[in-house]
């Protein structure tokens, strides 16, 4: 069970990236090229989601959209932390 939470942990934001890619121009919007976006798919992806909600929604990295883009890289950093200390567990 623990095992397939990891995998959807790490399936899930970049599945959410296709989707904004394909059905919305929200990274479009964000980011100049689509290089940000892609690099941001492989290395952080809810905060590449996150970022492009802030600049959408909440005109930049200003109040909110600042908090909802550091709560991006914590769900990273969880993300990436987590499985690495299951595994030095096993």
């Amino acid at each position: 069970m623990g095992c397939l939470l990891a995998i959807l942990a790490l399936i899930t934001p970049r599945f959410v990236l296709v989707i904004m890619w394909l059905f919305t121009d929200y990274l479009a919007r964000a980011y100049d090229s689509f290089i940000w976006p892609l690099i941001g798919f492989f290395i952080l992806p809810a905060t590449t989601i996150t970022y492009a909600i802030a600049e959408n929604e909440f005109d930049g990295l200003r109040g909110f959209g600042l908090l909802l883009v550091v709560l991006g890289v914590l769900i990273d950093i969880g993300v990436i932390g987590g499985g690495a200390r299951s595994r030095r567990n096993r």
